[in-house]
């Protein structure tokens, strides 16, 4: 179990990294209100699928009693919509409460104008989104990246988990690391496809949650809160004289929380023993083409990857976690730098643009590292992108060589990529 020591007046945390923690069958949102509502004081739901459970969850374990961490029952409300959800996070956040709340697609929409305030104001909190489509020529209540791509501007932070077993760990590394860091994060992983999957986990304790959380950046977050006995202002109307620079002060705020959310995961490994980087690499380490992509679809990519290597091929997967703020330094060190060719997969379709999200930011994240000297490729490599699993679409270890074996041809290019995927997934 977890102990702590004194060493030269400050805490420190000792543990066994090889884990102690129970294993149960569980699915992904049962992980994720795990933590949620161990975390919590206030969380304020309104059910959408898939994300319905970890309100239902967070609500069933008040009802029966059930404490937080700190030893008192979480106050669950639920809503009238997703609005009002997300506004009484607002609110409860800017009084000082430690709060959270669950959502999907059309839902996360609705959120939208209280996340732009909760991030402008610097407001730590957690949304845990079961990702989902979002109704366009019809209506789908299946699983891909298209609702979590629309709060890219919002200033949240963007965290993936990629399985069942992530979707805990993630969800206590988000909210250790909003609170240390002050900027919202969302948390998200695979409707259906990771909220519902069911997989035998390791589960950790409160004495671990406990040791993650720093009690004195608790106590700043309730130093900041609005109270009539040390009035504060927040949430004014400016104009153009001011707004700009005021804008800008954020900026630091950004930079650093890469940096602490991998401090926050470091910290996880030693307490827990599972490791994790901002951008995950797997497979050979002198590869020639790897691929790029987040959430449950690199599991697959995952195997396919190991099992290629294991017939003589030289492939490689980088899995990313944190998506926003976006690590430029980070990805670039992740990357061999004997890699020739780049696949990157968005589950996502962003129509009229040059490229779907992550294709974009990694394109430019390499020309900016290149150009600027922070890596050491010889030559700028041939870079793809693809969409797949649009609306939980199969994607299977088939579709994942197809993706690395488009890039085995001499002048990889979109087109073919795009042939082989509308063959395999009967569009062609």
């Amino acid at each position: 179990m977890v102990k702590k020591v004194k060493k030269s007046g400050v805490k420190a945390v000792k543990s066994v990294p090889s884990h102690h923690g129970k294993m149960v069958t569980i699915d992904g949102n049962t992980a994720a209100a795990y933590v949620a509502h161990a975390l919590s004081e206030v969380i304020a739901i309104y059910p959408i699928t898939p994300s319905s459970n970890m309100g239902e969850i967070a609500d069933a374990k008040s009802a029966d009693g059930e404490t937080n961490i700190w030893g008192t029952i979480p106050n669950v409300i639920e809503m009238q919509s997703e609005g009002g959800a997300s506004g009484a996070v607002h609110g409860a956040a800017t009084a000082g409460a430690l709060t959270t709340t669950f959502t999907a697609s059309q839902g996360l929409l609705l959120m939208i104008p209280n996340m732009f305030k909760i991030s402008g104001e610097m407001t730590p909190t957690v949304f845990h989104v079961s990702a989902r489509t979002v109704a366009t020529h019809a209506l789908s209540i299946f699983g891909d990246h298209s609702d979590v791509m629309t709060t890219r501007s919002t200033g949240f932070a963007l965290i993936a988990s990629g399985s069942v077993q992530e979707a805990m760990d993630m969800a206590l590394i988000a909210h250790a690391a909003s609170m240390e860091s002050r900027v919202p994060f969302l948390h998200f992983f695979d409707g259906f496809r990771t909220s519902h999957e069911e997989q035998k986990v390791e589960q950790f304790d409160f004495n671990d949650m406990r040791a993650m959380m720093d009690d004195d950046l608790i106590k700043a977050h309730r130093g900041r809160a609005l109270s009539p006995d040390h009035p504060t202002l927040k949430g004014s109307s400016q104009n153009p004289d001011v707004f700009f620079q005021a804008r800008e002060t954020v900026n630091k705020y950004y930079l650093k929380t890469p940096e602490i959310v991998q401090k926050q995961m470091d910290k996880f490994a030693k307490l827990i023993g599972r490791k994790y980087k901002l951008f995950d690499y797997v497979g050979s380490a002198n590869a020639d083409r790897i691929v790029i992509m987040m959430g449950s679809g690199s599991e697959t990519m995952h195997e396919t990857v190991e099992y290629l290597n294991k017939q003589g091929e030289k492939v490689g997967l980088i899995k990313v976690r944190l998506y926003r703020p976006f690590s430029v330094k980070a990805l670039l060190k992740a990357i061999p730098r004997t890699v020739k060719k780049i696949a990157i997969l968005d589950r996502t379709k962003e129509p009229g643009a040059v490229g779907e999200p992550l294709y974009v930011d990694i394109q430019a994240a390499l020309s900016e590292g290149i150009k600027s000297g922070m890596t050491s490729f010889k030559g700028y490599p041939i870079v793809v992108g693809g969409r797949y699993g649009l609306s939980s679409k199969e994607f299977n270890p088939a579709m994942a060589k197809t993706v690395l074996d488009n890039l085995k041809l001499q002048k990889a290019h979109p087109p073919a990529l795009l042939n082989k995927f509308r063959q395999f997934c009967g569009l062609s």
